[in-house]
């Protein structure tokens, strides 16, 4: 978990480094970090883990909406950091993880 935790501190940190670079021409950056998402990817590695069902449990209980995320919300919060509704943001680290990286 170390490497996927220092790849994602990695990920965070070019957005903010290219804030700064890309300013001048216009170019907005930021980062999405979506938390534990139902995909059939996520199902498949649960098949393979021999202990799935405790993982199921731990995501359930560390995530404050108590519940994984599904593709859709991911591709909204993607689609608001693309759009002119978001011009007034740069820079920043969007977690749509159902609060699990706010406890």
């Amino acid at each position: 978990m170390s490497v996927y935790h220092a790849t994602k501190a990695a990920i965070r940190s070019f957005a903010r480094s290219w804030t700064v670079d890309l300013k001048s021409r216009g170019i907005r950056v930021n980062a999405v970090s979506p938390g534990p998402t139902y995909t059939p990817s996520f199902e498949h590695a649960l098949q393979t883990i021999k202990d799935a069902e405790k993982l199921k449990a731990f995501f359930l209980n560390t995530i404050p909406l108590g519940r994984l995320g599904n593709p859709d919300e991911i591709a909204k919060a993607v689609s608001f950091l693309a759009s002119e509704e978001s011009n007034y943001v740069t820079g920043t680290e969007l977690c749509i993880d159902g609060g699990m990286a706010q406890i």
